[in-house]
């Protein structure tokens, strides 16, 4: 509703008819009201008349009311209704059979079921029913998966990286030509975590693998470096093995192990005047080489020598040296049945090796079962 206000006379616009109409013709107003007539032409809001009342009250005579065209913003805005978008069906209805996966799925994330043409489920059912489906399943969401890692997607990145990669030596195409060319293994780790820093105080172990038949060792020096070494040797594997992790840095810890086992080698190496006291009792395991039973065995096969009827393999030695008695196969077999006994400790298999290794050494007949 519009209301011109001026001094000769007052116009009301009706709005519904489209007219004017004359305020000052009392005639148009016979048998009514003006407060009727508002209501009866004037479709208007509650603000739209409250408005008016405002514009009335006020006097200005000889003055005209300011034009208001940007009306001032409501306490309460209408709300406009929000067109709901519209939802798309899941991203697996509309996959070909042959799309490219690695597209779908370039690296890892989250278990996403939209994303899947797979019919997968999890999880533990409350009644007597299937498990979950893919849908609305936090057991899927918690556990890493590797569908980013899939044979052909592993495959493409494989060729991506090959131009970037040297070929393999020739000649280390075993396990046994490595250990022969790189006899010394060096072992390092490397920590990631998701934290502000990126220090781990493990980074810094730095481990020395070596077998003891590459450092090429005389009886001596490795009897001497198992000493030196202790429990740090395994015996199964014929494996020396060195951990340095005392130095704060890597680097350090590397240089430390380096020096230890150059340091240990070339040790091994010396003969000290007090080691030629070394006897049988102070060695780590019995040795036919200069033990006692060789002397035994040396004596008593030369007086054997000058009996009457000796063993057949005395009679076949030229002459009887304790070099020519070492080397015959039955004194070879008793040594080897007796380092068994002594070292390995004694069994069933051990005791009836060392038996017919004795009686074949003084060539005592094997007794006939009736």
């Amino acid at each position: 509703m519009a209301v011109h206000c001026g001094r000769a006379k007052h116009v009301v616009f009706n709005i519904k008819a489209g007219c004017h109409l004359p305020y000052s013709d009392p005639s148009y107003f016979r048998g009514s009201s003006v407060r009727k007539l508002i209501p009866a032409y004037f479709h208007t809001s509650k603000s739209q008349r409250q408005e008016a009342r405002e514009v009335a009250s006020q006097k200005t005579d000889g003055e005209f009311r300011v034009l208001d065209i940007l009306k001032k913003k409501s306490k309460y805005p209408e709300r406009k209704a929000v067109p709901r978008a519209e939802v798309m069906p899941p991203r697996y209805t509309r996959m070909s059979i042959d799309q490219d996966w690695g597209s779908v799925w370039p690296v890892a994330r989250t278990f996403h079921p939209a994303s899947v043409p797979l019919p997968v489920r999890m999880g533990y059912p409350l009644k007597k029913q299937a498990p979950l489906g893919k849908f609305v399943n936090t057991e899927l969401m918690k556990i890493p998966n590797f569908l980013h890692l899939t044979p052909p997607v592993v495959k493409r990145q494989c060729e991506a990286i090959k131009r970037f990669c040297t070929a393999w030596p020739k000649g280390l195409e075993t396990e046994e030509d490595i250990e022969k060319h790189f006899p010394l293994e060096v072992i390092t780790s490397d920590y990631v975590h998701s934290s502000p820093t990126i220090r781990d105080e493990r980074a810094r172990v730095v481990t020395f693998k070596v077998k003891l038949e590459s450092l090429k060792l005389d009886k001596h020096a490795k009897d001497k470096l198992l000493r030196l070494v202790g429990e740090r040797y395994d015996a199964s594997t014929d494996t020396l093995t060195l951990v340095a992790e005392r130095c704060p840095l890597r680097q350090q810890n590397y240089d430390y192990a380096t020096y230890l086992l150059t340091v240990i080698f070339h040790e091994s190496q010396k003969l000290e005047e007090w080691e030629k006291e070394k006897g049988e009792s102070d060695m780590e395991e019995w040795r036919w080489e200069g033990s006692k039973a060789e002397e035994t065995v040396t004596r008593l096969l030369k007086q054997a020598k000058t009996c009457s009827s000796p063993p057949e393999y005395l009679q076949s030695l030229p002459d009887v040296t304790p070099e020519h008695i070492s080397a015959s196969q039955p004194v070879k077999d008793y040594a080897t049945s007796l380092g068994s006994l002594l070292n390995q400790g004694e069994s069933l298999e051990s005791l009836e090796q060392y038996k017919k290794s004795v009686m074949k050494l003084l060539g005592v007949p094997k007794l006939s079962q009736s």
